[in-house]
């Protein structure tokens, strides 16, 4: 088993990084970080079979790029670079052989279509205005998509910090067309979100607030309502966090993310009304852990840790959620994206 860490450049890091897990006698351990694709700032990727689409950071130029395996290497097949920032988010729909990004500094969405031999095609894009704008610092200063991917019933919706909102997009035609909207509180930063399995809730991580918003949502008839909201950190802390990367157990039982700050990892149960309550909260034992991952049968987590360039492996168990540490200090530079191959 492989897995694939990538972030920023700006210290030692080079692109993204391929790590080996090694399953022997009911032991699981990473080896070391290998260089496998060369490029600026890889804060995000996504892949389909021998194809790897990654943001790429190239100086006063922004955007996607491919690269495909080719003899053993990645090479470059293709690239969608425009002057600016690079995105935030990159998704993918594999069957339609579909990108979807979202850029937090430009405030722009966009749908890219890709060939299996790793050439993309923009489609059509949309850019979210100033209309909700929420009173923290990092919001002040426009809007700040930093999601953008498909809902359960294969519509679009984007997650946008700086309008503290939850936008929903049909694609139709090549065409987006904006359907609805969900408001978070003020301040709350919207940042990520997963659906439960039936379809009929959603949870939005905030990462100004730190809290997790649990909404119940008919996706035919765009009605919201709102549930209940939950924090990601203590009570009793007052430092900076930042939450970060959600996911959801395949089963819909627990719910993780990340927080940057605290430095942790916090598990919430996920009762049979979709409420949430705390299972665990345990260390990432590094600083700033942006992205974490897990294998197809999630029973192995890994969470890179930016600031300290180092990763973290833990065993899951699929009866509590609850996450067990076998393996820290784990050296990869400045990683905020985790995917196993």
């Amino acid at each position: 088993m492989k897995l694939l860490i990538g972030g920023y450049t700006k210290n030692t890091a080079t692109g993204i990084y391929e790590l080996p897990l090694e399953i022997k006698d009911s032991t699981a351990k990473i080896g070391q970080a290998k260089e496998i694709i060369k490029v600026g700032g890889p804060t995000y990727f996504v892949q389909d079979h021998d194809l790897i689409f990654t943001i790429n950071n190239a100086g006063d130029k922004g955007g996607i790029s491919a690269y495909k395996l080719i003899n053993g290497s990645y090479q470059e097949t293709d690239s969608y670079l425009t002057v600016g920032s690079s995105p935030a988010y990159i998704g993918i729909n594999q069957e339609q052989r579909r990108l979807y990004t979202a850029n937090y500094h430009t405030a722009q969405l966009a749908v890219f279509s890709y060939t299996a031999d790793g050439k993309l095609t923009l489609l059509d894009s949309v850019t979210h205005t100033a209309d909700t704008l929420g009173p923290q610092p990092e919001q002040v200063d426009g809007p700040h998509p930093h999601f953008f991917d498909e809902t359960p019933n294969g519509n679009l919706v984007s997650c946008d910090l700086g309008n503290d909102r939850v936008d929903f997009y049909s694609f139709k035609n090549q065409k987006l067309a904006h359907l609805a909207s969900y408001q978070n509180e003020p301040g709350f930063g919207s940042r990520h979100i997963v659906f439960s399995p039936d379809g009929k809730y959603f949870y939005v991580a905030g990462e100004l607030s730190s809290k997790i918003n649990v909404v119940k949502f008919d996706e035919d008839n765009w009605t919201f309502e709102n549930i209940a909201t939950y924090s990601t950190i203590p009570e009793d802390y007052t430092e900076h966090n930042g939450a970060a990367a959600i996911r959801m157990s395949d089963d819909g039982k627990y719910l993780y993310v990340s927080n940057r700050g605290h430095n942790s990892i916090t598990v919430f149960g996920i009762k049979p009304d979709h409420t949430l309550q705390l299972a665990q909260r345990i260390s990432t034992f590094g600083e700033f852990p942006r992205d974490f991952n897990w294998d197809e049968k999630e029973q192995y987590v890994v969470v890179a840790n930016q600031n300290t360039d180092n990763a973290t492996l833990y065993t899951r168990d699929a009866e509590n959620g609850c996450l067990t540490p076998i393996q820290k200090g784990i050296t990869v530079p400045e990683g905020t994206c985790v995917l196993f191959e």
